[in-house]
C-alpha cells in the first residue's frame, strides 16, 4: 500500500546564495485570501451609507437611497475582485 503524501518544505535560493525554506501550504493560504468577501458585508455597507449621508450634508429623508447606493458600490467592488 502506498504512503499518503504530506506537504514538504521546498528550498529556494535567495539573492545572496543562501537557501531559504518555503512552506507550500502557507503560499496556498495567502493566494486564496485575495478574493475573500468580508465577514461583515452589512457593516461595510452601513459605513458607506453613512459616508454618503455625510457627503449630502446630513440632510434627512434619503436614507433608503443612501443605503441602496452604498450597497451597489460595495457589492460592485467585490464583484470586480472575484
Amino acid at each position: 500500500m502506498a504512503k499518503a503524501k504530506t506537504a514538504r518544505s521546498k528550498k529556494s535560493e535567495n539573492g545572496n546564495g543562501a537557501a531559504s525554506v518555503v512552506n507550500p501550504s502557507v503560499q496556498t493560504l495567502t493566494e486564496t485570501k485575495t478574493n475573500v468577501v468580508p465577514i461583515n458585508l452589512e457593516e461595510e455597507i452601513r459605513r458607506r451609507a453613512y459616508e454618503i449621508f455625510e457627503e449630502r450634508g446630513y440632510a434627512p429623508g434619503d436614507e433608503r437611497e443612501d443605503w441602496l447606493q452604498a450597497e451597489r458600490e460595495v457589492l460592485a467592488r467585490y464583484q470586480q475582485t472575484a
